[in-house]
């Protein structure tokens, strides 16, 4: 895998990871977290799938590897589900929350 290649990786899976905390409303680390939240969900949802026998609904060939994207995205839903039951504590407003 080149660096090109790993760059595009990366920038699919911070797309991803953006997604599900954006479905969960559970936003943590800025770009960084949801690159980590991607790829954490590509394992997860990778799993989850290959446990209940499920196929690849869409995946995206990034040089020799390919990215499950569907599976990213449920997978990091879950976790930044779970993340979120778990950490207690206050949660930062922001700006917009007020203007209802």
């Amino acid at each position: 895998m080149s660096f090109v290649d790993l760059l595009i990786y990366l920038f699919i899976a911070g797309i991803c990871g953006g997604i599900a905390q954006s479905l969960v409303g559970f936003e943590r680390g800025g770009c960084l977290g949801a690159i980590v939240t991607g790829l954490i969900g590509a394992m997860l949802g990778t799993w989850i799938a290959q446990k209940m026998g499920l196929g690849e609904i869409l995946s995206l060939q990034v040089g020799s590897k390919e990215y499950p994207v569907v599976w990213s995205v449920i997978g990091a839903a879950l976790f930044v589900g779970v993340l979120a039951m778990l950490t207690s504590g206050r949660r930062r407003r922001r700006r917009y929350d007020n203007d209802i």
